[in-house]
């Protein structure tokens, strides 16, 4: 039985061709995520300590910062070679055109002592007093700095100011590569920049002989509480940790797309060999009749299967290994933490991603397989036993039904009920529905579908609906692989148009005017904002700054602007809003019975309530109830929180004054502050949203493979088609099917199968991402849903054409033989 299998493997290598193509491009993708990660892992692990070589002993902060007095301390204890702060925080560069460096930058606290400088230096050297800077050494060649010149850094401790740039240094694939300039200065400079209290933490270098358990004792003694002391190997450790922890995220969402390309590839599977057993049903019969036993045909198509599965995959690896090589380049190119580190190919990457693909492809064959070895060899001889198209049963269908059912209630509720588990749950209960319902479902969707057809090929088209639904379980099978792909992307799809025109409509309710000032990854620097109010060209400054206390969250309100944002007065008038008079949103009013002209205290001081008004959807489920918000001004907010910074300020001229002049004024004191960003309302949108486009992007391409190896499977189940009919297809060629005839049929079959998949996707993936909006909406009050009906329909357009790709060579096949052969058969 064995020698006959792998004969009839040759004999079957075409038919199980792409059926191993689907495993090749599953196995490829898990492949790929491995190899990929492994090699970030293994960069990760050579960098993890390489602000550390030097360190034996550190002091980490806790819940405050650490004061340099402290430093000084820990410098003078017995034992101790050298000590230094450390921290990290934003910060930005003023380029050589005047204009800040792109990018978020990271600015770092870098020890003077020779003894902790663990940096690798590209050029120069590395601080060793205040007033020096070093630099990462692709911005300084980008920009044109030059060793000893002057270099103007700035954070949210003021505007920039110039520093003697004094080396480069190389911080690729560490934690402080985020993609900007690196910034390295001296402890105090560091702190000034940043405008912290104190460092993260302090580095210790021991003197030559002193034991590092007994030198951390003493510094651990000297100290004090609040605070943590490790020796080398656990700092060490947990800087590993941190290099590593992200790419765990990382690879954890590579191999979740890479388990639905899976899925979606043990459909394939599944569904080909169902079919290229049910065509060999007659050798099936004839072995049984000379002595063959179920079990052993049961074992033969396992082992066909295992053959099939295990070269797949040693294919796949291969191919993987390409795709990772690809990954890792690009990621690279744009800049990716950890990558361009190159790749590892490991023992356990490829033992693992041969099992998964020869146990996937077992699996999936394993009930076809069943099924095939239960035929009567006598009732196996005759025609319809060949054709056989046996339905779903009742029992499937009624499950099936009762499933999608609740997996639609369940979507529908989830917005009621404000739970995201909910609609994960409605989602794989609606997937599961459409799978048990699909044998009735697809066929009916296919008839459906078929009517315009029809219409516009006639005949031809009628022919294809026919063959389509002919076999239910297979055009089912066939259909729901592209299911599951089509629905994540719609999903993602939907879900990312409604969040982008969510911001949009936010931004143009909340920003009333057309310049605004934004904080580069953080918040805006004080002085910035005095400034700005200081330029008599500027009407309104006003910075959106908010702070929770007593459980009323208080925040800022221009009197020129703060009608932009309110949806009714109940009393009052809110044009009084002004020094000493505040605005009460109406929930908090009714909760604490306050009314116009009550004297209310906030974060101790007295205010008189202005107006009760109404503003647009609040957010719930937050540090204060919905609506417990009172609107200040900004001066009255300066005296309750002198510390707190907003991260945006809305800018208009001055009576008189022309929008273009108020820019340049805007942009010439802007330019001393590279954490600030002038920008206009539709760039601001656009620096909100754009993270969601590159990440649906990023999505639709991981999920794009899946929806691929499903095509794959519409291709193969077509061609295998096309050899069970063939001489069907013979006779209707010899009653005058012209050739071109029997292309569009075939065309149509593939496009209404792929179609219905689609439709169905779509749906599904809109109902699940109609389902988060609505729990989102209930948790946020800011988001609505809104379709995208151009992507929406550009996804069932990419189906449409891929799967008239599909019918390529099946067609071809189909017309390949002769009719007088092809009716021999």
């Amino acid at each position: 039985m064995t020698g006959l299998t792998l004969r009839t493997m040759r004999a079957d290598a075409l038919r199980l061709l792409l059926s191993a193509l689907a495993v090749v491009l599953g196995v490829a993708f898990v492949a790929g995520t491995l190899i990929l990660t492994d090699g970030m892992k293994r960069g990760a692990y050579e960098r993890a300590g390489v602000f550390d070589r030097h360190t034996d002993v550190a002091v980490n902060a806790g819940e405050d910062p650490i004061p340099p007095a402290l430093v000084e301390r820990v410098r003078a204890v017995d034992g101790v070679r050298a000590a230094a702060g450390e921290l990290t925080g934003t910060a930005g560069v003023v380029g050589s055109d005047g204009r800040p460096v792109l990018g978020y930058a990271v600015v770092a606290a870098i020890p003077t002592e020779a003894a902790l400088q663990s940096y690798d230096v590209v050029a120069g050297r590395l601080p060793q007093r205040t007033g020096e800077v070093v630099l990462d050494a692709p911005t300084v060649a980008e920009e044109g700095f030059v060793l000893g010149g002057p270099v103007r850094v700035g954070g949210s401790g003021g505007a920039a100011r110039a520093y003697t740039l004094v080396g480069t240094v190389d911080v690729a694939g560490t934690a402080r590569d985020v993609g900007g300039p690196f910034i390295g200065l001296a402890g105090p400079d560091a702190l000034a920049v940043t405008q912290q209290e104190g460092y993260g933490r302090i580095m210790v270098a021991a003197a030559p002989g002193v034991p590092a358990a007994e030198l951390t004792g003493r510094v651990a003694a000297v100290a004090g509480g609040g605070v943590t002391v490790q020796d080398r190997q656990a700092v060490l450790d947990a800087a590993v940790d941190d290099a590593v922890r992200d790419l765990r995220q990382f690879n954890l969402l590579l191999l979740t797309f890479a388990a639905v390309a899976v899925v979606v590839a043990g459909f394939v599977i599944a569904n080909t060999f169902a079919i290229v057993l049910a065509q060999r049903t007659r050798r099936t019969a004839l072995l049984r009749l000379v002595g063959a036993t179920r079990g052993q045909v049961l074992r033969a198509t396992l082992l066909e299967a295992a053959v099939t599965g295990l070269a797949a995959s040693a294919l796949g690896v291969a191919v993987g290994a390409g795709v990772a090589v690809g990954l890792d380049a690009l990621l690279a190119a744009f800049d990716v933490p950890m990558a361009g580190a190159g790749i590892a190919v490991t023992a356990s990457t490829v033992l693992v991603c041969l099992l998964l693909g020869t146990v996937l492809t077992v699996a999936s064959a394993a009930v076809p397989a069943w099924r095939g070895s239960r035929v009567a060899p006598v009732a196996a001889l005759t025609d319809a036993a060949v054709h056989a198209t046996r339905g779903a049963g009742r029992v499937r269908l009624a499950v099936g039904a009762l499933v999608l059912a609740a997996g639609a209630a369940a979507l529908g509720s989830a917005g009621v009920v404000g739970q995201l588990p909910l609609v994960a749950a409605g989602g794989v209960l609606a997937f599961f529905g459409i799978v048990l319902f699909g044998p009735v479902l697809v066929p009916a969707l296919v008839r459906l579908l078929g009517v315009p057809a029809r219409r516009l090929f006639g005949a031809t088209a009628g022919l294809a609906v026919a063959n389509a639904v002919r076999n239910p379980r297979r055009i089912a099978a066939t259909a729901t692989a592209l299911v599951i792909g089509i629905g994540l992307v719609s999903a993602f799809v939907v879900g990312a148009g409604s969040a982008k025109a969510s911001i949009e409509r936010v931004v143009d309710r909340e920003i009333g005017v057309d310049v605004v000032v934004v904080g580069v990854g953080g918040s805006l620097p004080g002085p910035l904002v005095e400034e700005l109010a200081a330029r008599p060209e500027l009407g309104v400054v006003h910075e959106l700054r908010g702070r929770v206390s007593d459980g009323v969250e208080l925040r800022t309100a221009h009197p020129a602007l703060v009608g932009r944002t309110l949806t009714a007065v109940d009393a009052g008038d809110a044009g009084r809003l002004g020094p000493g008079r505040v605005l009460v949103h109406r929930e908090l009013a009714r909760a604490r019975g306050w009314s116009v002209g009550d004297t209310v205290t906030l974060a101790g001081r007295s205010f008189t309530v202005a107006a009760v008004v109404a503003a647009g959807p609040a957010p719930a489920g937050g540090s204060v109830p919905a609506g417990h918000v009172v609107d200040v001004v900004d001066a009255d907010f300066s005296r309750l929180f002198p510390a707190v910074r907003g991260h945006l300020a809305e800018i208009d001229p001055a009576a008189g004054v022309s929008a273009e002049r108020a820019r340049e004024v805007v942009e010439s004191v802007v330019a001393r502050y590279p954490t600030a960003n002038l920008v206009d309302q539709a760039t601001y949108k656009k620096s909100l949203t754009g993270t969601i486009d590159m990440v649906l992007a990023f999505v639709v391409a991981l999920l794009g493979l899946a929806v691929v190896i499903a095509l794959v499977g519409v291709a193969n189940t077509l061609s295998l088609s096309v050899v069970e009919r063939t001489r069907e297809n013979a006779v209707l060629r010899a009653v005058g099917l012209t050739r071109g005839r029997m292309r569009a049929m075939l065309a149509v079959e593939a496009v209404l199968t792929a179609l219905v998949g689609a439709v169905l996707g779509v749906g599904l993936g809109t109902g699940v991402g109609a389902g988060a909006m609505a729990v989102v909406t209930r948790l946020s009050g800011e988001f609505t849903l809104v379709l995208p009906w151009g992507r929406l329909g550009l996804v069932l357009l990419v189906a449409v054409l891929a799967a008239l790709a599909a019918s390529v060579l099946p067609a071809r096949r189909a017309l390949a033989r002769p009719i007088v052969a092809s009716l021999g058969d």
